[in-house]
């Protein structure tokens, strides 16, 4: 899976130097407002990047985890259709082919959980890489907004950032 880059590092810094050369634009205070909120839209693009990285990888790792289980499963199936033959061939089998489908059908069962886990995780990834897009997008309107002592565009910026936590709760839970 990829992993989201965030790449507002600088943008704290920028907001301020411009926000101190522009008061005049928004007048002090609402410069700062803007400032503090577009810090705020950062930290968490910054976070839902962070949580977003985080389930693509255990979906990746229970997509393995289901793989190996599968691998085990088509092992003790292989073992159960030997077991069946070996009376014929030879003496009596440690286990019967009833306790090894016991066997395989728990594989199974084990499988087709980390299949689940890792789908809720892909799902909880796509969910927080929205959330990373909107506050990112909300940042540069935000910015814009600063920059060209436009108040409208602040109010859309938080606008998509509302949208973008509305996201970002709906991939916490």
């Amino acid at each position: 899976m990829e992993e989201i880059e965030i790449t507002t590092e600088h943008l704290h810094e920028q907001i301020k130097e411009k926000a101190e050369a522009l008061k005049g634009n928004h007048g002090g205070k609402s410069s700062m407002y803007i400032a503090i909120c577009t810090a705020l839209m950062a930290v968490f693009a910054a976070i839902a990047g962070l949580l977003a990285g985080h389930y693509s990888n255990e979906a990746l790792i229970g997509q393995i985890k289901a793989s190996d289980q599968w691998a085990f499963y088509q092992a003790k199936s292989i073992k159960v259709a030997i077991k069946k033959l070996e009376p014929f061939v030879a003496g009596s089998a440690q286990k019967t082919p009833e306790q090894i489908q016991n066997e395989e059908d728990e594989i199974k069962k084990k499988a087709q959980e980390f299949e689940k886990e890792s789908a809720i995780d892909l799902e909880k990834h796509s969910w927080l890489a929205k959330a990373v897009t909107f506050f990112q997008v909300a940042i540069a309107i935000s910015a814009i907004s600063l920059l060209s002592g436009k108040t409208m565009l602040w109010y859309i910026g938080i606008l998509l950032a509302l949208i973008g936590s509305g996201f970002f709760i709906t991939g916490l839970v």
